[in-house]
């Protein structure tokens, strides 16, 4: 019988864009006040690296961009983006469908990346009462990062339940799905048209989800069609 909901955060319960905005915004009001650079010029340089698909060494491009030296200021950007208190709106039924499973099952949720940023995305978004247990994995815990099943194995032993009483969901394919099922637990693949990972190919027949969903609406329903 299945007694509990896992879900990941970013891009799964609100759209992972808002947030890189979000830091772009502050970083950007940063380096008018440091660099020079406008405000509004430096916001709409950064989102375009993002919406070009730049990932990862976005603020080196940018630096380097206006022939100023990274070493310098790499540093402060990166912690402006991830100390600033972000502004974002969860998907539109995010809230309704957490409440309305909230009757019927245990709620969880994994996270990782810098810990601190990822408990102010909770505040920001109204959720950060909503989980019966939650897990943020930070910097120092990046050797169990999903795709490992080890997060998934601490949230079930917080909740005392088996793997095949949980249910996983989340967007990215390449490390949501495989460390769950390993444990017994259903994995669903909320796989939003407009998702980060929605054009992401699993690696092998272990990376796929149990079911596809376009977003979570269905999710209640799809679930008593399963277990009902």
């Amino acid at each position: 019988m299945l007694k509990a909901i896992v879900f990941d955060l970013d891009d799964t319960l609100y759209p992972e864009r808002q947030y890189a905005l979000s830091g772009f915004a502050a970083v950007a009001d940063w380096a008018e006040a440091s660099l020079g650079i406008p405000s509004e010029q430096g916001y709409v340089e950064l989102e375009a690296y993002f919406d070009g698909g730049v990932r990862g060494d976005t603020f080196n491009r940018w630096l380097e961009a206006h022939e100023i030296e990274p070493d310098r200021w790499l540093p402060e950007m990166v912690k402006c983006y991830r100390d600033h208190t972000p502004s974002l709106e969860p998907y539109p039924e995010t809230h309704s469908v957490l409440r309305s499973l909230r009757g019927s099952y245990r709620l969880g949720l994994i996270t990782q990346g810098h810990k601190p940023g990822q408990q102010r995305k909770l505040e920001a978004l109204g959720l950060a009462e909503t989980f019966e247990a939650v897990l943020i994995l930070g910097e120092q815990d990046r050797q169990d990062w999903k795709p490992s099943q080890v997060p998934f194995e601490r949230l079930l032993e917080e909740l005392d339940l088996a793997g095949s009483q949980a249910a996983h969901v989340g967007d990215n394919p390449l490390k949501d799905f495989v460390g769950a099922r390993q444990l017994g637990m259903l994995t669903i693949w909320v796989r939003r048209p407009e998702g980060e990972h929605v054009h992401d190919q699993p690696p092998g027949p272990e990376y796929l989800a149990d079911i596809e969903l376009p977003d979570l609406t269905a999710l209640e329903k799809t679930l008593e069609g399963e277990f009902g």
